[in-house]
């Protein structure tokens, strides 16, 4: 099987960043290749050097694509030959058709007019190609994460895509949204059509490749043919990380003391839709130095429960009770909730949780700006000091902390998020996904904090798709389905199966508060 792309010695420097040195990559004809390594180890920007987001003159090596060198002075040049990205962050406009999204600044045109016929009898036949039934004519913004991401490879499919690279696709799907996608690769695979696949989810790469790169540091480790032998996750792992991770999860010897927070019977309804109940008479208690969790399937409301605890940033018509230190206080906005001890780190770090163009040091300060100011006024010297012990703390690789957060990686960006929120002093730190789109090397870092910040006598309350994550971290974890909590387990009592378990039985039963599971 000959090589459809050759990337030879690729280097790539920012400044003050050897983004990557001497990076080579080979991807066969028809073959889904996957690209892995630690966030900042340089795939995301490997990837734009090859699609022309960097452009030719910007990097040094070279770009073999079906047996002749190119020169990609933009994104346009490697579109036309059939590669195609699509990034993490997906590229759609809401308000717009499927049809126009898929065609877009590509119509079908006749006489220089729009054929939106053609453009519409085309998207239908795509769709079919990815396994939609949508209508051509529906909204983007009517769509589910993972019907956008097939909305996208249909998009590329009408660029007679021959090589297509997937940033990330499934870090924002559910499991049979990721099944899909995953199965939607092989049947392209099986048309001829290759793949790269940038994914922290071994488990789905170990489905699907047939190769492995790992890069380290702006470096190519190795590449493991799947073909001939099956390749291990602690061997992937160990190339990533250069160490050795015999356990993912930092040990720790929980000491708990009493309960610091308490929720009771709170009720929140949709922003927009007021007649529909998103959080259904949950109650929870959280002690000090205790880590609890919130399993739950996509769309349980697990995120609505979170946001409209810190400062009723969701919903409308809440009530219930919350206690601090079993007295009742007011977390009616934001900045009551800051002040009452509490913290939310959010799933969506880019749109929520920082300014992007903004630089770490502005970041950091931003939950606590009276901490770094004198009379009103900014003290830019004692912002810069915080920022820096912050930024030796969590290990953020950047060049320094006037560094954009734009330009630093998923792992480094959250340790961002998670620095501002504890620069804030709290009590109770709600983290959403925070984890997500990271790899397991900064996952392991972000584990050790939360630890240590429970071993310092804070509550945290974990929010997490991942069931080992939760298993391997939290002292107990509520189950929540349909805007409820349908049970509760102590670490000794958890599984997955008991976990998933008390969501399927919750499926066809309502439960009131008082019908919570203990097992």
């Amino acid at each position: 099987m000959d090589a459809i792309l050759e990337m030879r010695s690729i280097t790539k420097t920012f400044p003050g960043v050897h983004a990557l040195s001497n990076v080579n990559l080979a991807v066969k004809r028809g073959e889904i290749h996957a690209i892995v390594g630690e966030n900042g180890a340089g795939k995301s920007t490997l990837m734009k050097v090859l699609s022309g987001v960097y452009p030719c003159d910007s990097y040094s090596g070279e770009i073999h694509y079906q047996g002749e060198l190119r020169r990609f002075k933009g994104i346009a040049d490697s579109e036309k030959i059939g590669i195609i990205i699509i990034h993490q962050e997906l590229a759609l406009v809401p308000l717009l058709s499927i049809a126009e999204n898929i065609f877009l600044g590509n119509e079908p045109a006749r006489f220089g007019v729009i054929d939106w016929s053609e453009a519409h009898r085309r998207t239908q036949a795509l769709l079919k190609k990815v396994g939609l039934n949508e209508s051509p004519s529906t909204l983007v913004t009517h769509l589910g994460v993972g019907k956008q991401q097939m909305i996208e490879i249909a998009k590329a499919l009408s660029k007679e895509v021959k090589l297509l690279i997937l940033d990330e696709p499934t870090a924002s799907l559910n499991e049979s949204d990721s099944d899909a996608l995953l199965q939607l690769l092989l049947e392209l695979k099986a048309q001829g059509i290759s793949s790269i696949l940038i994914s922290h989810k071994l488990n789905e790469i170990a489905k699907v490749a047939d190769a492995i790169t790992v890069l380290r540091d702006g470096s190519t480790v190795e590449t493991i043919d799947c073909r001939s032998t099956p390749a291990s996750e602690d061997h992937v792992i160990r190339l990533m990380v250069g160490r050795e991770m015999a356990d993912r999860y930092p040990k720790r010897t929980p000491v708990i003391g009493e309960t610091v927070y308490e929720l009771r019977d709170w009720r929140v309804h949709h922003p927009v839709h007021a007649e529909r109940e998103v959080v259904k008479g949950v109650s929870l208690h959280v002690k000090r130095g205790e880590i609890v969790g919130i399993a739950g399937l996509m769309g349980a409301g697990r995120t609505e429960l979170a946001m409209s605890l810190f400062g009723r940033a969701y919903g409308q018509r809440i009530s219930g009770e919350v206690r601090k230190n079993g007295q009742p206080i007011d977390v009616g906005s934001i900045e009551k909730a800051i002040a009452h001890g509490i913290a939310y780190v959010t799933e969506d770090r880019k749109a929520l949780g920082l300014v992007l163009h903004d630089d770490i040091k502005h970041n950091i300060s931003l939950a606590n700006l009276e901490a770094v100011a004198k009379r009103m006024v900014i003290d830019e010297g004692v912002e810069y000091g915080v920022a820096s012990d912050y930024r030796r703390q969590l290990n953020i690789r950047s060049s320094g902390v006037y560094q954009p957060v734009v330009n630093l990686s998923g792992g480094n960006q959250q340790k961002v998020v998670l620095s501002k929120w504890l620069f804030s002093q709290p009590e109770l730190l709600i983290l959403d996904e925070p984890t997500r789109g990271i790899d397991v090397g900064a996952k392991f870092e972000i584990y050790s904090l939360m630890n240590a910040l429970a071993a310092e006598g804070k509550s945290i309350l974990m929010i997490s798709s991942e069931m080992p994550e939760l298993l391997g971290m939290c002292d107990r974890i509520y189950v929540m389905n349909e805007g409820s909590f349908v049970a509760e387990f102590s670490a000794a009592e958890a599984s997955q199966e008991k976990i998933m378990r008390a969501i399927v039985k919750a499926g066809s039963v309502i439960h009131t508060p008082e019908e919570v599971v203990h097992e």
